[in-house]
This record gives structure tokens, C-alpha cells and sequence, in this order.
């Protein structure tokens, strides 16, 4: 990848062309490698959880969300303002990433505490250790990376994200073969992000972004304490919203109803890979709209909007009609299928509410976002507490639905009121009839399993896209903007 942009030598129109289109083509490049890095991971999970159990496999997937949970107390806002005023001021990248990271080790003692309290309260305080290796090495991890993502030099990264699932497959494979516990499985994970923190700390000294090292500014940290708390209560709001429907099933339900429902959610939260990589390339260019191009703000928000509709929706339709033949092609456990054609139903959802998550983020109205992401966690926690005692992981299916509708109303609202208002419906009805045009041609095929389900898939595709361009689902603008910068790709 070419260098940072020197937005201070560019002209406005310059500006506005080049952020839309080298986004654009980043996007390719990272997401064709986590296409692939995904794919690896299926496999990883499914040996896994074959391995493990549905009980053990849902002590494993808690432990996880449990660090997910405490891990907001290392990130404290500071990732999110960190690619961001990495993305404005590429020159201090090295500053502020030496600063985050003394920062980050002192908040990683109090983390430890929280977390050995919360995971000996559930009765997993053996995985203490590993658990807190992980949770740490990911933050680190998660930091280095984003040192790329400011200055748009993502070749490193998609590299990076393949050999990262190759070196967890292998390590899973090998605790398999050696009949290793769920121990083991978590070291295997926290030894993968060990290794992204060696390869990101190389890449970027080499390509002289930066190099690791430790400073403590007292004023900086400060200031950005205050401008990052309404991340870090967004990040908090959002951990707790998205993970702590698995350890209520887990605390609630039997120990393999929490395997069945993991299991379930890994494709939800797979595919959900998708727009947090577009919104991690795209945020960047986003943050310097805001600065330098206010006016096309709301139009560049539009356009993500439906981008990311027009790629989540098939897929929850697909899902849907395919959930019986995928749960046995997959190898999911049998009492996974009904929780992930449920959770289908909110992925078109996820994958649109990304574009408000960055538009409020990028234009400097992150509190906006979060009392949007708290009154999603409200209302996860309480239709959680009220489904899963009754109805269990089912119920826990249909809280996470829910979320995702509560947090796309009020993300947008804000969005309306402090950037201006996305066409919803205008941008989305084509799409939408598309998809239930795909639906409705593949159904027929919905018995067809094994290697055979390549056939409704391959036939979702080629219908999807046919019915797309008939309907016109992309204008003519559309198609020519990305004609032009993916050419410019090559």
C-alpha cells in the first residue's frame, strides 16, 4: 500500500475523490482476506466445539464474553480516538500510540481485578489466568492495528488477519489430537493475539509509522480522558449489550443450553466481520469529511448506509431459508438450528447500524451514540431477564433481534438530528424485494445439504445479483464511483 495521504497538500475536491475511492479499495483488500481468515475460523470453531462439548464448549464461549465484558476497562474510548486523531494528525501517530500503551498496562492491573471477581462469581476462576492473558493481548493487539487503519496502509493487515486464524487452527488442531481442555483452547487463543502483537509492532517500525515505546503525558491523557469517555461508555453500553445475553444463559440454563446458543451465535457474530471491517476503513475517511467536507457528510453516511444493507440483507434471507441444511453442513449442534434462523433476522439490522455508529463517531458526537447504545443495553438486559428464564436460548435469540431494532431507531434519530437524515426506505426498498426474490427462488432448495447446499447458494447469488440490477439497485453514479476506484486497485 502507497503511503499516508498528506491531507494538508490536497485540495478539497482532491480531498472528497481520493478518501471515497482509496477507502473503497482498501475495503477489497481487507475484506477478501477476512473472508478468507473467516472461513479458516469455522473450521477452528466447529473442531473445537466437536472437541469440547456443548457444555464445555459454553464454559469456554462465557469465559470469552466475560473478557469481552472487562476488556472496556482497558480501552477506556481510546482505540475509536485513536484512529481518528491518528487519521487527522498522522505525524503524532507515534506519540499517541506510545502514550495509549502506558496507559493501557496501568489499566490492566485493575482489569485483572474485576475480572477475577466476575469469572470466580460463575464459578470459572481456573481459567483466571489465560482468560486474562487473552483479554490483555487482544487489547494490545487491537491498538497495533489500528496504527494501520489511521494511515490506511492496510496490506499489512490482511496478511496479518490470515495468519492469525492459520496459527489458531493449528494450535487447535494440535489441542485435539493431544486431547487438551478448555484450558488449553484459551491459551491457543490468547497465543494468537501474542503473535498479531509481535507482527503489528514490525510493520509498523519498518514502514515508519512507528515504533513501540512508552511515554506518559499527563496533559494529552487527560484531555482525551474526556473527549474518550463517550466512547468508552458507548464501548461499555455496546460489550454489554452484544455479550451479556451468553452468560445470563449460562447463569440461568443449563451449562450445553449455553454451548447450543454459542455455537448458534458464532455465524451472527462471523458474518458481522463484514461491516466492522468496512467501518474500520471507512471511519477514517469519515472523521476528515466531517473536518474538511461537512456539506457531503450526510451523502457519504447515505451511501455506507446502503452499502452495507445491500451486502447484510441477502444474507439474512439466505440464512433464514437455509438454517436447517447450514446447522448439518456447518456441523452446529442440532438445538442451534432455531437460534440461528432467529438470529438471522437481526444481521441485515447489525450490519446497517454500522453506518450510524460511525457517523456519530467520525463527527464528534460519540455521546450521541452513547444514549443510543444505552437504551439498547436497557432494553437487552431486561427482555434477556424476562425471555431466557422461560424460554432460554430461544428467548435469548429473540432479545438480541430486538437490540439490534431498538439500536438502528435511535442510532438514526441521532443521525438525523446532528448530521442530517439517511433515506432509509428510498435507499433500501430495491434491496429488500431483491432479497425476497432470492428467498422465495431458493426455498425449493432448502432441503439440499453437505457439499450439495453450494447449489442454493451459488443459485441465492446469481438471483440476487440478476434481480439488483434489474431493479436498480445501484444508480449510475454508484456503479461508475466503483468502477473507478477498484480499477485503480489493481
Amino acid at each position: 500500500m502507497s503511503s499516508g495521504i498528506r491531507f494538508s497538500e490536497l485540495s478539497d475536491s482532491n480531498v472528497a475523490a481520493g478518501l471515497g475511492s482509496r477507502a473503497l479499495r482498501n475495503t477489497v483488500v481487507v475484506l477478501s482476506a477476512k473472508v478468507i481468515a473467516r472461513l479458516i475460523a469455522l473450521v477452528t470453531v466447529i473442531a473445537a466445539s466437536k472437541h469440547l462439548g456443548a457444555a464445555n464448549y459454553g464454559t469456554f464461549t462465557t469465559l470469552i464474553n466475560y473478557t469481552a465484558i472487562v476488556s472496556v476497562m482497558l480501552d477506556l474510548g481510546f482505540n475509536v480516538l485513536f484512529v481518528r486523531e491518528g487519521a487527522r494528525h498522522p505525524t503524532e501517530i507515534q506519540r499517541y500510540l506510545r502514550n495509549v500503551m502506558s496507559l493501557r498496562a496501568l489499566t490492566s492491573v485493575a482489569s485483572l481485578v474485576v475480572l477475577a471477581i466476575l469469572i470466580n462469581v460463575a464459578g470459572l476462576g481456573f481459567l483466571l489466568a489465560p482468560g486474562f492473558a487473552l483479554m490483555v493481548l487482544t487489547s494490545y493487539a487491537s491498538l497495533l492495528r489500528n496504527s494501520l487503519y489511521a494511515v490506511q496502509r492496510l496490506g499489512y493487515e490482511a496478511i496479518a488477519v490470515v495468519l492469525e486464524s492459520a496459527l489458531l487452527l493449528g494450535l487447535v488442531i494440535y489441542g485435539i489430537k493431544t486431547n487438551r481442555d478448555v484450558t488449553y483452547f484459551v491459551w491457543a487463543y490468547a497465543a494468537q493475539y501474542a503473535f498479531s502483537c509481535v507482527y503489528f509492532s514490525i510493520v509498523i517500525a519498518s514502514q515508519r509509522i512507528a515504533v513501540i515505546g512508552w511515554r506518559f503525558e499527563r496533559t494529552l491523557l487527560r484531555t482525551w480522558f474526556w473527549q474518550g469517555l463517550p466512547f468508552a461508555l458507548t464501548f461499555i453500553l455496546t460489550i454489554l449489550y452484544f455479550r451479556i445475553d451468553q452468560p445470563i444463559v449460562y447463569a440461568l440454563r443449563s451449562h450445553a443450553e449455553a454451548g447450543w446458543y454459542g455455537l448458534a451465535y458464532k455465524p451472527f457474530e462471523a458474518l458481522l466481520f463484514v461491516p466492522m471491517t468496512l467501518l474500520s476503513v471507512v471511519f477514517p475517511a469519515l472523521s476528515i469529511y466531517h473536518r474538511d467536507r461537512p456539506a457531503q457528510m450526510v451523502d457519504a453516511v447515505g451511501k455506507f448506509f446502503k452499502a452495507l444493507f445491500v451486502i447484510g440483507w441477502p444474507m439474512s434471507v439466505g440464512i433464514f431459508v437455509l438454517a436447517h441444511p447450514l446447522t448439518h453442513s456447518l456441523q452446529l449442534y442440532d438445538q442451534s438450528e432455531p437460534a440461528l434462523r432467529i438470529l438471522a433476522l437481526g444481521l441485515a439490522i447489525g450490519f446497517a447500524n454500522n453506518a450510524f455508529i460511525g457517523a456519530l463517531s467520525a463527527s464528534d458526537h460519540q455521546s450521541s451514540f452513547t444514549w443510543a447504545a444505552g437504551w439498547s443495553l436497557l432494553a437487552n438486559v431486561a427482555l434477556n431477564l424476562a425471555l431466557i428464564p422461560t424460554f432460554g436460548y430461544i428467548g435469548a435469540s429473540w432479545a438480541t433481534v430486538a437490540t439490534e431494532i431498538v439500536l438502528g431507531g435511535v442510532a438514526w434519530y441521532l443521525t438525523a438530528r446532528h448530521i442530517g437524515r439517511v433515506p432509509v426506505f428510498s435507499s433500501t426498498w430495491r434491496a429488500l424485494i431483491a432479497g425476497l426474490v432470492m428467498g422465495v427462488a431458493v426455498y425449493p432448495m432448502s432441503n439440499l445439504g453437505g457439499v450439495m447446499i453450494l447449489i442454493p447458494i451459488a443459485a441465492g447469488v446469481v438471483v440476487y445479483a440478476v434481480a439488483c440490477v434489474l431493479l436498480r439497485v445501484a444508480s449510475k453514479d454508484e456503479i461508475a464511483f466503483a468502477r473507478r476506484a477498484l480499477l485503480m486497485a489493481r
